[in-house]
């Protein structure tokens, strides 16, 4: 069995994934925890997709784990570890986030699709277009955030079309399939939910020329923060959103739901600064 160090003596809350080391998690958590005067503890921890069932086996015998955040490639196969009685699997299909019940039991959630829309929110999207960048677990929470939005038509870019045309049927949404090299239909709003891009990965190639000025280009990656596809977009003169956006967004559901309080709401700006070292 896979050896993953216990907490020390107080609550803990972490994040799993593999690659992990990029988390920014661990300095949101911990400067809401500071911040809160909440004596607890958030890290990150390495685990293998091999290491996943051992890993929650552990921590459900940890009476001083309060739950977790999942980031690539777990959101979907952690699933099958957790109970799910908010129906995410059949719903969304992929969670991010694990904590405990009153009861103690594990239950799996899902605080991405919240995260991704609320810098947004503030748009009227329906029956505008949109392109989704991807079709892994972060695409699944961004699609059931768009379908909720009743968006228009989605193109969604993918190495697996079937994998794809799938999720626009489980969603409900109209729409067409391409492939990743493929030229870009014009719409209004594109969201890059895939790796590439991150430190340590393929750059995304992907011309944006012929999306409408008033487009936003959303990118979920942080890390870099300012990605190439941003850049592009900016020298474009479109709407940008960055990863800290949807990172901080999704991370304010999850903290309440480890340590009991919601962060503090007044210091984002302080966080951002921190987070930009």
């Amino acid at each position: 069995m896979t050896s993953f160090q216990p907490g020390l003596g107080q609550a803990y809350a972490e994040v799993i994934g593999d690659p992990i080391k990029h988390s920014k998690s661990p300095v949101i958590h911990g400067f809401w925890l500071k911040k809160l005067g909440i004596l607890g503890d958030y890290r990150t921890q390495h685990v293998l997709a091999d290491g996943l069932a051992d890993y929650f086996e552990i921590r459900r015998d940890d009476p001083n784990w309060r739950g977790c955040n999942i980031t690539i490639p777990h959101k979907i196969a952690a699933l099958d570890h957790v109970t799910d009685p908010g129906g995410i699997r059949s719903s969304i299909g992929a969670i991010n986030t694990v904590f405990r019940d009153e009861k103690g039991a594990l239950v799996g959630t899902n605080t991405d699709a919240a995260g991704f829309f609320a810098p947004i929110s503030e748009d009227e999207w329906a029956h505008r277009d949109a392109i989704v960048i991807g079709a892994g677990g972060a695409a699944r929470a961004i699609l059931f955030a768009l379908a909720q939005a009743d968006i228009g038509s989605v193109t969604i870019l993918a190495r697996s079309p079937l994998k794809a045309a799938a999720l626009l049927s489980h969603f409900g949404l109209k729409g067409q399939v391409l492939k990743m090299d493929a030229p870009l239909p014009p719409a209004e709003l594109l969201v890059n939910s895939s790796p590439l891009g991150m430190t340590g990965q393929p750059p995304l190639e992907i011309d944006l020329s012929v999306l409408p000025e008033n487009a936003v280009v959303y990118d979920i990656v942080y890390s870099p923060l300012e990605t190439q596809l941003l850049a592009q977009a900016r020298n474009l003169g479109l709407d940008v959103v960055d990863g800290l956006d949807m990172l901080i967004g999704q991370a304010a559901f999850a903290f309440e739901l480890f340590f009991g309080q919601a962060p503090p709401a007044d210091c984002e700006d302080e966080l951002r600064a921190l987070l930009l070292k």
